[in-house]
């Protein structure tokens, strides 16, 4: 039991502290709710460099060029920086398109629907209550053997490829921003100062990259081996968002009038569905893909081009849900994402026992 508790303490801690900067980045500028979203922070940065023209989410985020390099940093300081790849990159640039498509119906990524949940919207237990379902159907196919094949080691080149691309957004954001596009109204508008965010997303890298920090891992781990450990680190993310958005006024429980958020929930479970299916598939959350391509990863590397690229996708052809709810180009799109993705299993689970 203690050495257990031992194994958990460490993503109990980092969890409350990402938490609480999550919170801390909502009252510096970030929209509501928002403190982190790496979803919807992709899709703003698509809009910065204008792969979409939805004029209310363009912004270069810190917080995502701080997470790359945050775990970048620490995996070369811990000489974990170990560049790998090459398993089936096609079909993990398709997974994550369709994990961008879902998490945009819903209106979030994991973290940010156990963020939610800590602002008291209760549509995002209707989308934990998806995600957990998509997670259990992508346990199944893991337990009949899919996988996507092994990595193998790559040149350090392949490696730095994200992490360097991450540096020249920094660099745009700040020595040329005439170069870049940015929101004058709508979520895109609402930021925290550069450097706060800057920061914030390279503190959270380093945490997520020593923790291993996965809301999909530690699902997945709870469900095939009882194993609370990853876990446990969203559980804490959870309670201090909630502690700290009760201290600062920002907590409001209900379903309707939420902060970037819509209330159909058929729609909201099947998004986070996808979401659930799509990351145990790729074996790791969106967090969890950006932190492993900041230690060279570059498989994981491709699953961000793919949400990258999904998440414009879905702004130029009407696919992201508003607070209106969601869009039938979207609920259309949610549905072919689960059909492609259920094909990939099977074909891939079959292949493994060919």
């Amino acid at each position: 039991m203690e050495n257990r508790f031992r194994e958990k303490l460490p993503l109990i801690i980092g969890g409350g502290i990402v938490g609480i900067i999550a919170v801390v980045l909502v009252v510096l500028g970030n929209p509501a709710n928002m403190g982190f979203c790496i979803a919807c922070f992709i899709r703003d940065i698509a809009g910065a460099v204008g792969l979409h023209r939805a004029a209310n989410v363009q912004y270069v985020r810190p917080e995502i060029i701080g997470l790359v390099l945050g775990s970048c940093i620490l995996a070369l300081g811990r000489k974990e920086f170990s560049p790998r790849g090459g398993s089936s990159p096609v079909l993990r640039f398709v997974l994550a398109f369709g994990v961008m498509v879902g998490a945009l119906v819903f209106l979030g990524c994991p973290l940010r629907m156990v963020l939610r949940l800590g602002g008291g919207d209760l549509n995002a237990l209707v989308g934990l209550v998806g995600f957990i379902a998509g997670i259990l159907v992508g346990v199944v196919f893991l337990k009949k053997g899919f996988t996507l094949g092994r990595t193998h080691k790559l040149s350090a080149a392949e490696g730095v490829v994200l992490p360097v691309v991450n540096i020249g957004l920094l660099v745009l954001l700040v020595a040329a921003p005439a170069l870049l596009l940015f929101s004058t109204e709508g979520p895109g508008s609402m930021r925290a100062p550069v450097i706060a965010a800057l920061i914030a997303g390279l503190v959270v890298g380093a945490i997520a990259q020593r923790t291993r920090l996965c809301m999909v891992g530690g699902l997945r781990d709870v469900f095939l081996f009882k194993d609370w450990t990853l876990v446990s680190g969203f559980i804490a993310i959870f309670a201090f968002a909630l502690i700290g958005n009760a201290v600062t006024g920002k907590f409001t429980l209900g379903f309707a009038g939420q902060p970037v958020a819509h209330t159909d929930g058929v729609w909201n479970f099947l998004g986070m569905t996808a979401v659930g299916l799509g990351s145990v598939m790729l074996g790791g959350c969106p967090l969890r893909q950006l932190i492993l391509a900041g230690e060279g990863n570059s498989d994981s590397a491709m699953a961000v081009l793919g949400m990258l690229v999904g998440a414009a996708f879905c702004h130029n052809f009407g696919l992201a849900s508003s607070t209106e709810g969601a869009t039938l180009n979207g609920k259309v799109a949610v549905v072919i994402v689960l059909v492609v993705m259920l094909v990939i299993a099977g074909v891939q689970t079959r292949r493994q026992k060919a």
